[in-house]
């Protein structure tokens, strides 16, 4: 049995204030490339990972990769009682600690195979409170579920006290709010940097801690700018509006700190795509990946990112957005 997830670009969280009763909240949008295919197999005990020669080849991901598929199988294998073990092979996959939510969608891709060829239909939701994951953003797990432009309402005080990533949070995946499609004939460029990945596990946790809460009046400006110019521009189909939008989000609120952390090739690079022609350009996540939004003067965003990254190397990725969710391929 075998398993193709999409990725996702997380736009921005919303609200790291919490003084309406909620924390988190977030902003993001599914992309068909890249994208994870998994293959599972029985085995009469324990958990076995092969890579394929192609995913062999990406910098720090067999380590990451095991360790997180064993996690995840594990957790399922002992939330439904199973006994058999589990062979996966990893035929392709994208960079952990890139700002694509590998984590979530790998999690989730295991969970659901295991899930499966033991004739279980669960739901993304369940499999996400098995493997834990989705603890401060639902855009991941709503990626995996359906696909699109997606936006979710954040956790309760009382559900979730603290400000923390979702490596680290053990609340559940909270609700999604809206989840539109998304424009399919708009270009998106993602320019992933050959640069230290310096924002994930305890350094992650700690950029939470030391920043947060953030004024409230950075929270309601990122909200006005989402309900009155993001939304509705999806909806529309108004990409100047939406460009805006994503430029602006990059100086506001917690995405502001995200990109404050960064090496300066990131925000110089952000800088370069939209000088390029790029209708909007952003950092998801914590990076490094960037992302630019355009549409007829692709080849133009193409050359300036492959510029910017002339001297460190990376992975320029030509894709769009995926208004459908993981699928089982056979």
């Amino acid at each position: 049995m075998i398993i193709e997830t999409p990725s996702r670009l997380h736009l921005t969280l919303i609200d790291l204030n919490g003084a309406h009763g909620r924390i988190d909240g977030g902003v993001g949008l599914t992309i068909k490339e890249p994208s994870l295919h998994i293959e599972v197999e029985r085995i009469a005990e324990g958990i076995e990972t092969v890579f394929s020669k192609g995913s062999q080849k990406i910098p720090g991901l067999i380590d990451d990769y095991s360790k997180k598929i064993e996690n995840a199988a594990l957790k399922v294998i002992k939330s439904m009682n199973y006994s058999d073990g589990f062979k996966f092979k990893v035929d392709a996959a994208y960079p952990p600690h890139s700002g694509l939510g590998s984590g979530t969608q790998l999690s989730l891709a295991v969970a659901k195979l295991i899930t499966q060829i033991n004739n279980h239909d669960i739901t993304a939701l369940q499999l996400a409170k098995i493997v834990g994951r989705g603890g401060t953003s639902g855009i991941g797990v709503e990626s995996f579920n359906n696909g699109g432009f997606i936006i979710d309402g954040g956790h309760k005080n009382s559900e979730k006290s603290s400000f923390l990533p979702s490596s680290a949070s053990k609340a559940s995946p909270p609700p999604i709010i809206a989840r539109y499609d998304f424009p399919e004939d708009w270009k998106i460029i993602l320019t992933i940097p050959n640069v230290e990945r310096g924002v994930s596990g305890a350094k992650e946790v700690d950029a939470f801690q030391n920043f947060c809460p953030i004024p409230l009046k950075e929270v309601e400006k990122i909200s006005h700018l989402i309900l009155m110019k993001l939304m509705p521009a999806v909806l529309e189909s108004d990409l100047d509006a939406f460009g805006s939008a994503v430029n602006n989000i990059q100086s506001t609120g917690f995405k502001k700190i995200e990109n404050k952390l960064q090496n300066s090739l990131i925000t110089k690079t952000m800088e370069d795509l939209r000088n390029s022609g790029a209708a909007g350009v952003g950092m998801s996540s914590f990076g490094p990946t960037i992302y630019a939004v355009t549409d007829n003067n692709e080849q133009d965003v193409v050359s300036a990112a492959q510029d910017a990254i002339k001297d460190v190397g990376g992975e320029i990725i030509k894709t769009c957005a995926s208004n459908t969710g993981a699928k089982i391929i056979k």
